[in-house]
């Protein structure tokens, strides 16, 4: 039997399960239904055409092409992010002269916007007058010179190499504050017994701080199919469409094609390979440990 008390705590979780059967699953239970019609996304009726939305959707070369630079962008983000982010993060753990410093600088590009990080970058890779062109210009490696965000070789490059830089900081943090709630008796344990730097990083630190890499990647593979901003403000999807992504795809069927149906079908399809990938990565972690 619950208490009298025990029914008022349940009362606690009213206002968040509202917002969440408001904004959550009423929005992903409403997209479910949208998938199924041909709908504009403004007229008052739809019809219903069951699957012809996804049919359309896995025929379409564009929807692949988002595919693939989504999943070359999960693998050259997240793991560059998590080994950057370990180092420092072990660097920074033993607190030298300016560690503080060093930290609120690889922290700060979270803070920014990302419209401001693109636009820093927008100029810092333009092609004729951008600092990154001019220092190789400089340097006397004109053929390092490249037109980053213009040429379908290096778009997809280029915007990884930005979102490692925005993100890194994150890693970093997290990985700092892991590292600071592990026992100091292990670490002596292995000085006594002769382990060096290295044998002590890779053989007790990273072990130890499985679990926060684990939740990084989860992180990751959300973050990497919720990208939007930063290709759209950085690209457009282009050259082309050698950026096109995911959201990118559903923006572009929602907004200019007006065919509400097909993106929410591309919706539904980004929530099914989260969930996927995110079931499979949690598995394997349980499968390690």
């Amino acid at each position: 039997m619950i208490s009298k008390n025990g029914w008022r705590n349940y009362l606690y979780l009213v206002p968040i399960l509202v917002l969440s059967l408001a904004f959550i699953y009423y929005c992903i239970g409403f997209t479910l239904v949208i998938s199924f019609t041909d709908w504009n996304g403004i007229s008052d009726s739809w019809e219903w055409v069951q699957l012809d939305n996804y049919k359309e959707m896995l025929t379409d070369s564009t929807f692949w092409l988002a595919v693939r630079n989504n999943v070359i962008f999960f693998f050259g983000t997240v793991f560059p992010q998590a080994l950057l982010g370990f180092i420092l993060a072990v660097l920074l753990k033993y607190r030298f002269k300016g560690s503080n410093v060093y930290k609120t600088i690889f922290f700060l590009p979270i803070a920014l916007a990302t419209s401001i990080t693109t636009a820093i970058f927008r100029i810092i890779l333009n092609p004729a007058t951008g600092d990154l062109n001019n220092l190789f210009r400089s340097l006397g490696m004109d053929w390092a010179a490249q037109s980053w965000l213009g040429d379908k070789k290096w778009a997809l490059f280029s915007i990884i190499m930005v979102n490692i830089f925005q993100w890194m900081g994150f890693s970093m943090i997290t990985y700092y504050a892991a590292l600071m709630s592990l026992p100091d008796d292990v670490y002596e344990s292995a000085m006594l017994d002769g382990a060096g730097f290295w044998r002590t990083t890779f053989s007790i630190t990273l072990p130890m701080v499985r679990g926060t890499t684990n939740v990084l990647i989860i992180l990751g593979i959300v973050g990497s199919l919720k990208t939007f901003d930063l290709v759209k403000l950085l690209t457009n999807g282009g050259p082309g469409r050698a950026t096109a992504f995911l959201n990118t795809y559903l923006y572009e069927k929602a907004f200019k094609d007006f065919n509400a149906g097909e993106s929410a079908a591309i919706g539904v399809a980004i929530l099914v390979i989260a969930l996927i990938m995110a079931v499979l990565q949690v598995r394997l972690s349980k499968e390690e440990d």
